[in-house]
């Protein structure tokens, strides 16, 4: 292994992740060794690591090459690995740009949650460095079943989300009471979700306009979750009444994070798109010999 790794810091309203760049899937990413990147004091610092590879050279993406050059391998803070994670598809998009191998337009990306589709817009005319990146983030699934969720001695009832990975939406008054979201918020039943749950938090701020608090499995609360915008946007329109598949209106809701702002619009076939910045903010060298060592000492 050479003795420095090459990494990107970039974020989405502000969930960040290291970008690791290894086409030939040649570097070995432990859960040890991504926990110590991801330390936001000892290491680099992040919510999660996005490990660019080309889908042909991952044994969990090679069944998808044929329709996406790159694969977005992605890990928790924790070092876990998940699903998927919605805004860590648009900075990958934007990490793609960056690097040269893709221009404005569309983009397939390889995810565990299946071929996502990126749109990479033009800058703004006001002069503005980047486009916004789309992403076309699949179906919801509203799997039956009461839930509910706590914080201390509350508890709420929670809409059952899948976007590819779990969640639970729950509408609260104020978003305080989520509480500090740095443990997992208990549910019930524990059969609801054995491996863990996104939870969400929201409030309304207007029609068609929510704010949102998330504690992400493996991650603690982030600034933002964009596949969590996306099933908070989902329960909102079926609390209102909303639902585009039998209208055959497209559903557009603004939602707020507290690192900026996602547009999400559901279209009358179930498919999702959320729409929000994603920017590169750094460039560097990983030292080789200090990350075995953190992996090891993890």
């Amino acid at each position: 292994m050479s003795t420095r790794i090459a990494f990107l810091k970039g974020h989405g309203t502000e969930n960040d992740f290291v970008i690791v760049p290894d086409p030939d899937n040649a570097i070995e990413l432990s859960p040890a060794t991504v926990a110590a990147l991801c330390d936001r004091r000892a290491g680099i610092g992040a919510d999660g690591v996005l490990h660019a590879v080309r889908s042909a050279a991952h044994p969990d993406a090679r069944h998808l090459a044929g329709e996406a050059e790159w694969f977005m391998d992605y890990r928790n803070g924790d070092g876990s690995i998940a699903e998927m994670c919605g805004n860590g598809v648009r900075v990958f998009a934007r990490y793609l740009q960056y690097a040269g191998h893709v221009g404005e337009g569309d983009l397939p990306v390889a995810t565990r949650g299946g071929v996502k589709h990126a749109h990479i817009a033009k800058p703004a005319a006001d002069g503005a460095p980047e486009g916004d990146v789309t992403v076309s983030m699949g179906r919801a699934a509203l799997p039956e079943g009461d839930v509910t969720v706590s914080v201390g001695a509350h508890g709420w009832p929670a809409r059952n989300v899948s976007m590819g990975n779990p969640h639970a939406v729950a509408f609260v008054t104020d978003l305080a009471h989520a509480g500090d979201l740095l443990t997992p918020p208990p549910f019930s039943p524990a059969s609801a979700y054995p491996d863990g749950v996104n939870v969400e938090f929201v409030v309304d701020r207007g029609p068609r306009h929510v704010a949102m608090r998330v504690h992400e499995r493996g991650a603690g609360e982030t600034r933002s979750c964009g596949t969590g915008a996306c099933a908070v946007a989902v329960a909102a329109a079926r609390r209102d009444g909303l639902d585009p598949a039998e209208t055959g209106t497209p559903v557009t809701y603004t939602v707020d994070l507290p690192g900026g702002r996602l547009t999400i619009t559901e279209s009358p076939d179930g498919e999702i798109a959320m729409t929000g910045p994603a920017v590169i903010v750094a460039e560097g060298e990983i030292d080789a010999g200090w990350l075995a060592a953190a992996g090891e000492s993890a």
